[in-house]
């Protein structure tokens, strides 16, 4: 019997060998191939500059865990709404801006359109008066020839039938002894109207 309890001693002191080794066993095939790959995967993220504690708060909070992540994306959805609304009021406001601007600046074309007419037709008719005057001239040089060769005697009649303007422009571009010889010819009355005339 001795010997029975001794070899169960025995067996059991083998199977408390055995149950340590399973565990030793369980360590050494899992336990510690877990935490090398543990320590090997962290030892790369810190090498690649990647903040592991960061990482896990962000995909536990990805997670829906309940009712204030939920409060949280429908508060967040309100908010981007909101930008977005008054994004798009802005954005029509800038549009109203630049159509009115547009419109402006068509106005302002026209406008200067316009004014470019009217300074070519205003050039247009400067240039018809100078011609008009040059021709004016010209025609009271020959006049005023042709009186300086008249005789004192036929020039005073045909004087004094001109309109005053016409008579005391001749008579101002005459030479001094031809007017003297054309005012003798004409009636006192009519050589003082038109030396009056003349002076002022």
């Amino acid at each position: 019997m001795a010997r029975n309890s001794k070899l169960q001693t025995e067996e059991k002191i083998v199977e408390k060998k055995k149950g340590t080794r399973l565990f030793q066993e369980v360590l050494l095939w899992t336990l510690i191939p877990l935490l090398f790959t543990t320590m090997v995967l962290l030892i790369i993220a810190y090498v690649a500059d990647v903040n592991v504690f960061d990482k896990a708060k962000e995909w536990t909070e990805s997670l829906p865990f309940g009712e204030k992540k939920q409060d949280e994306e429908i508060g967040d959805d309100t908010i981007i709404a909101e930008r977005v609304v008054d994004l798009q009021a802005e954005i029509q406001e800038k549009e109203a801006q630049v159509f009115k601007l547009q419109e402006d600046l068509a106005k302002s074309e026209d406008e200067k359109q316009a004014l470019l007419d009217e300074q070519t037709s205003l050039l247009a008719q400067i240039e018809a008066l100078k011609m008009e005057k040059d021709d004016y001239k010209r025609d009271m040089k020959e006049i005023i020839s042709t009186f300086e060769k008249m005789s004192a005697k036929s020039a005073a009649p045909v004087i004094t039938n001109m309109s005053d303007a016409e008579a005391i422009q001749i008579l101002a571009s005459l030479k001094p002894e031809v007017l003297a010889s054309i005012l003798e010819k004409m009636s006192p009355e009519d050589a003082a109207k038109y030396t009056s005339l003349m002076t002022k």
